[in-house]
């Protein structure tokens, strides 16, 4: 079994490997599987981020395109553990988290558009999956998720291509070493999700009782 297993981690960690070195030279497609890649079955830390800061960094005119299809391939990847998890139910959750969904049950069902969307924007390493995961075995209403994650993953790429344009190489630094970023982002989508919660926004609407 422990042989096994470790061939397994060996085989997974000689695919990253050809994926880190291999999928930045194809461009836009390159930054689309790498997106893919992470957000479905292989788990991708950071790459597709500091792809997309490298190629907007050598070409700034094509900053905006290499965001589009990262947040096209992270919408491809997310849509497939969607449809996977909506069929699994809350056994595939607990087989892929080691734990029962808890208060992220709460979270989706309450407010499904912010529970798809703020996860979709925060930075590494807010986690971001076990959000998709939830997303399907809870059943949030398809166009909600589709629209959530995609303006999500979007605006975050963006941000970082416009990180990759403005400092170059620098900014794969500040994006591999900004816990504190991450820290204060994730106290501001807190504070969001608390302003949401005061509001009906964003919130499953209730059937109304009759006496």
């Amino acid at each position: 079994m422990n042989n096994s297993g470790n061939l397994v981690t060996l085989k997974w960690t000689k695919i990253g490997g050809w994926v880190k070195a291999t999928l930045p030279a194809l461009g836009g497609v390159g930054v689309f599987l790498s997106a893919f890649l992470d957000s479905s079955f292989l788990p991708l830390p950071l790459i597709t981020d500091l792809i997309v800061i490298e190629l907007s960094s050598r070409t700034p005119a094509r900053m905006p395109y290499y965001a589009f299809m990262a947040a096209l391939g992270s919408l491809a990847g997310c849509i497939w553990i969607y449809v996977l998890a909506r069929k699994g139910g809350q056994a595939y959750y607990r087989r892929k988290q080691g734990h029962a969904p808890g208060r992220i049950r709460k979270l989706v069902d309450q407010y499904p558009f912010a529970s798809v969307l703020l996860p979709a924007v925060a930075p590494f390493p807010v986690p971001f999956k076990p959000f998709v995961i939830a997303q399907g075995v809870f059943q949030v209403p398809f166009l909600p998720f589709l629209v959530g994650t995609f303006v999500g993953r979007g605006t975050l790429f963006f941000i970082e291509g416009l990180l990759g344009v403005r400092y170059g190489a620098a900014a794969k630094e500040f994006v591999l070493h900004q816990k504190w970023v991450s820290l204060g982002v994730l106290l501001g989508l807190v504070a969001v999700l608390l302003i949401v919660r005061m509001r009906p926004f964003g919130r499953r609407s209730q059937p109304s009782q009759i006496d």
